[in-house]
């Protein structure tokens, strides 16, 4: 058998088993774009230029052995190839296995997420095993079966390869390697192809399904690496620093003529008071507006919010920042939309010197609690909130023996219970106070105490809506614990979520995804519901004035009850962008020009370019960049 041949054979059988989970995807989530005036089908063909691409990377190894390898070498060549073209097919049937369970997870092939996460095996290989077991046996099923028919197909086939002559075997380096590197370029053209080039469609379904899953992951980490550190807005666009600002400021309304922080500005309070109130945030974990009957979702998984809905300020159109807890902490903490590349949380320059409500109410005498059913190592929670002010983190390991733990940690009712305990004591003492509590409970793979609230019904028992049930039901016993108490008085109460349990659709970016509930409750503040657009750094000014106190802030939002509020969000989707105004929205891709939409019936419609809004979008990308790595946000 020649060398072609064999070589041939091999680049084949990968390119088939990509089209294979290409197909699967296909069949799995037809019916999510066959009513799109698209072209799926091409789907097939720009797909193949993406495996091409990978594939091509990954035979510069064995094209460099089989050619230039002396015949002396040939056991050790072959033997080398032989196990590489094993360990690349394991490999790959894992990936093309574990795209399925991401796809259904996160509705994208997997990214830099998938790599990301293995920071912490603990948490990881117990939801692994907790959900996706069967999964994961029936992939190390495929992988040995296909293993096994691959030696005994293989054989001594590559040590044959070693027979031919080294001057015919030398003589193929040169075009294999030519033709290699015009299948990894895949372009004629001044730049090569990339993963943008998949992204052909304006179905976000799609454009996944084109991916091809090692080549996506591969090129996630190499543009984190390259990337990653400030340079991500050179995929998106180019703006000078002063503009971005300016188009930032104009965009927010935002007056600020300080040099050492742009945005920050001195915000008066509406509700001023002889003493400030305190503030505590009960951050929710994936809490979902699908799932809250006061802002629209479904009746019956949240009674307590709901309940709680009538006594307080309901943010009725909240939208989260992004997709991951880091974005939606830097938004209720911070005010901070979502920067470029990873999440201020776990970024160097951002770990002291960050703004943070922390910080601003420090030197007002507020002592400040993170506390957290988890480990607080997770996502770098713990580094950050002590570098930025926060004065103690009580985590799982300060539970004493506690009832229940679940794979994320203490359950959410030992949490709240915690917390009432801990802000009882510290008004005891007279000391005022600001806190985040983040809830564990409505996580993957549910874990949640037995007999404390009635199950949803027709669902099975380890699910999302029982887990947020659950979620909700803590709401419920910590506030009215908390009334109880003094402090209860003394405090505002903010009940907010992260982001979304899964979010998912069809559109470039499913705006209806990042809708999340919101709720203030103070006493004495009147019943009564804001309907306009609300981001999360909203949501922080709004509790900031509501504990009556005047704070200078940089905050990319602002109270409700202040006239320079905006009715606006801006979204991070994985890498890409939206800002909506009204019902505007626009959107930027990575290497891709500006869209522009409209939102309607939950669905993004194509329109005709909104240039100024596209700039805008453009703007807050730079002008996010700018301020972390210039330490401006503070």
């Amino acid at each position: 058998m020649t060398l072609i041949t064999v070589l041939l054979r091999y680049y084949v059988a990968i390119l088939l088993l990509f089209f294979t989970g290409r197909l699967t995807l296909f069949i799995l989530y037809f019916e999510r774009f066959s009513n799109d005036e698209v072209n799926y089908w091409l789907s097939f063909l720009y797909g193949l230029r993406m495996d091409i691409i990978f594939t091509s990377m990954l035979f510069v190894i064995p094209v460099l052995v089989l050619t230039l390898s002396p015949k002396r070498l040939q056991v050790l060549s072959a033997t080398f190839i032989k196990y590489y073209f094993a360990i690349v097919f394991a490999v790959l049937i894992y990936l093309e296995n574990a795209t399925l369970p991401f796809f259904a997870q996160y509705d994208v092939r997997p990214n830099y997420l998938f790599v990301e996460y293995l920071e912490y095996p603990k948490e990881v290989f117990a939801m692994l095993f907790a959900d996706y077991l069967v999964e994961f046996a029936a992939a190390l099923v495929m992988i040995a079966a296909a293993i096994y028919m691959y030696f005994k197909v293989t054989g001594d086939i590559f040590l044959r390869l070693f027979d031919i002559p080294y001057s015919k075997r030398a003589i193929w380096f040169v075009p294999l390697a030519l033709l290699l590197l015009l299948g990894i370029r895949s372009s004629l053209g001044h730049r090569p192809a990339n993963i943008s080039d998949a992204m052909y469609s304006t179905n976000r379904i799609v454009n996944e399904i084109t991916k091809n899953t090692p080549y996506s992951i591969a090129y996630a980490i190499y543009a984190n690496k390259k990337y990653g550190q400030g340079k991500l807005l050179e995929k998106y666009g180019k703006m000078a620093p002063s503009e971005a600002l300016d188009r930032v400021k104009k965009r927010l309304h935002i007056e600020s003529n300080s040099t050492i922080s742009p945005l920050s500005r001195l915000e008066r309070s509406h509700f001023q008071r002889p003493e400030p109130k305190n503030l505590v945030i009960f951050l929710q974990e994936s809490m979902g507006a699908q799932f809250v009957e006061a802002v629209g979702g479904e009746a019956g998984i949240t009674p307590e919010f709901n309940r709680l809905a009538q006594e307080g300020l309901l943010f009725k159109d909240l939208y989260s920042n992004g997709t991951r807890s880091i974005r939606g902490i830097a938004g209720v903490v911070s005010g901070n939309f979502s920067i470029p590349g990873k999440g201020v949380l776990k970024r160097n320059k951002s770990q002291h010197d960050f703004f943070t409500l922390a910080s601003l109410l420090k030197p007002l005498g507020y002592k400040s609690l993170f506390i957290y059913g988890g480990e607080s190592r997770f996502d770098n929670m713990k580094g950050w909130f002590l570098g930025n002010g926060f004065d103690e983190i009580i985590d799982e390991p300060k539970f004493i023996n506690p009832q229940f733990v679940g794979t994320w940690g203490v359950c959410d009712e030992e949490v709240a219970m915690r917390a009432n305990a801990e802000f009882k004591k510290l008004h005891a003492e007279k000391r005022k106070f600001v806190s985040l509590i983040f809830s564990t409970s409505n996580h993957s793979p549910f874990d949640f105490p037995e007999g404390t609230f009635d199950l949803v019904e027709g669902v099975e028992r380890k699910s999302v809506k029982n887990a947020i049930k659950y979620a909700d039901y803590a709401i419920g016993r910590f506030i009215d614990a908390a009334r109880k108490e003094a402090y209860y008085k003394d405090t505002v109460f903010v009940i907010v979520s992260d982001h979304n349990v899964r979010v998912y659709g069809d559109d470039v970016v499913p705006v209806n995804m990042f809708h999340i509930p919101g709720l203030i409750l103070s006493d004495g503040l009147t019943p009564q519901q804001y309907e306009r657009i609300a981001t999360q750094p909203d949501v922080l000014a709004t509790a900031l004035d509501l504990m009556g106190i005047d704070a200078t802030y940089p905050i990319m939002g602002h109270s409700i009850f202040s006239d320079a509020k905006q009715n606006l969000s801006l979204m991070q989707f994985n890498s890409t962008y939206a800002l909506r105004v009204n019902d505007t929205v626009a959107v930027l891709r990575e290497g891709m020009a500006a869209q522009t939409f409209t939102y309607v019936n939950e669905h993004l419609k194509a329109r005709e370019s909104d240039h100024e809004l596209e700039q805008d979008l453009l703007a807050f990308i730079v002008a996010l960049d700018y301020l972390y790595n210039n330490k401006l946000y503070r």
